[in-house]
């Protein structure tokens, strides 16, 4: 026995505010919006990379608290960045973390959500040894 990955994830949003949902998925992180059971707008489903999204309009929707999250691997986080501000989306960038660029963004339904991007590692010593060189 082994679990060999992660099928979906799955959050809520206030039933009604699909299209709200879809635009931002859909339009503006450019998910591909997946066919799903016809729900009359209660169930969105999205496909990131390997896996599935879905998301679920609940008529008693609670936020989570913001310590859980949905966290994406985005290529060219530059971009994307630059795409959700343009929306006037609000980022949150301020917690750095080693080896990684990264923001933080609420969906509309106020999901918290993570991206980020693996950075070069670049050796420290070899970037002294040659700034010394520079300067020789």
């Amino acid at each position: 026995m082994s679990i060999r990955g992660v099928h979906h994830l799955q959050l809520a949003f206030r039933a009604g505010n699909a299209p709200a949902m879809r635009h931002f998925y859909r339009d503006l992180l450019g998910l591909r919006e997946l066919p799903g059971e016809q729900t009359e707008g209660l169930a969105l489903h999205f496909a990131a990379g390997g896996q599935r999204i879905d998301l679920v309009g609940v008529a008693q929707w609670q936020p989570l608290p913001a310590v859980s999250h949905l966290a994406f691997e985005v290529q060219d986080l530059p971009a994307l960045r630059q795409r959700l501000l343009a929306a006037q989306l609000p980022l949150v960038e301020n917690q750095g973390l080693a080896g990684f660029a990264r923001f933080y963004l609420k969906d509309p339904a106020g999901n918290q959500l993570e991206f980020l991007e693996a950075q070069p590692q670049v050796d420290q010593h070899l970037v002294r040894w040659e700034s010394a060189l520079a300067l020789a």
